[in-house]
């Protein structure tokens, strides 16, 4: 898989995709993460990538020439199967859509600045708008790293346990369940016997149990999915 992430600020996106999980992911050669600084495709001498917006308002604009730019550069070499715009006012991320986007093999994703791209980008060249919940970023590097690292992780091969991404939350529409581990005693505090009892059917009817009763507690609404 290839990642291109269209940036103003690709020194944000240094520490994520330089470490843990992800560094593992490029080290193996399971994905390539690509940081393009749009500065670099700004035709402005003072590299500018921003303008005031028409019919005036606080706030300034992303400009179409640059992003435009960009991604005509990029597209040139390669066709993406996606075009992501992170934006607070796209689809909400979800499981479901990590688990999509892991299957594909170009995406570029573009990091929204200041109040936002030109309308145009949107409209002819973006093909998924995402935002990752109900809030405002300063930017939409941070929001691209939570959608990569999503993704990267469902990817084969990039975690040891490959089965351990198919038992996270969200993946059945259900919380994962609660999880121990040593000491199994600890001040008191002790772990449930069925966990302790070697018995894998008892324990997984247990887990998913608890799965159900912790998603009607704090998620009902995934139940309805």
């Amino acid at each position: 898989m290839n990642i291109h992430v269209i940036t103003v600020l690709p020194e944000l996106l240094d520490s994520p995709f330089n470490h843990s999980i992800l560094k593992r992911a490029q080290q193996k050669g399971l994905v390539n993460v690509h940081l393009h600084n749009l500065r670099d495709y700004s035709n402005d001498k003072h590299k500018s990538v921003d303008d005031y917006a028409f019919g005036g308002g606080a706030g300034m604009v992303m400009m179409m020439e640059p992003i435009v730019n960009c991604l005509e550069a990029l597209q040139s070499e390669k066709k993406f199967d996606e075009v992501i715009y992170m934006t607070p006012d796209g689809e909400n991320f979800s499981q479901s859509l990590a688990n999509r986007f892991s299957l594909l093999g170009d995406i570029a994703i573009l990091c929204g600045h200041y109040k936002g791209v030109d309308e145009r980008i949107r409209q002819h060249y973006v093909t998924k708008e995402i935002s990752i919940g109900d809030y405002v970023l300063s930017g939409g590097e941070l929001a691209a790293a939570v959608v990569s690292d999503a993704i990267i992780r469902l990817i084969p091969g990039v975690l040891n346990d490959e089965t351990s991404a198919l038992t996270d939350s969200f993946q059945d529409n259900l919380l994962a369940p609660p999880v121990f581990t040593r000491p199994a005693d600890f001040k008191g505090m002790k772990v449930p016997d069925v966990l302790l009892s070697g018995n894998a059917a008892y324990i997984e009817k247990w887990r998913f149990e608890q799965a159900v009763e912790r998603t009607k507690i704090r998620r009902p609404g995934l139940l309805d999915q």
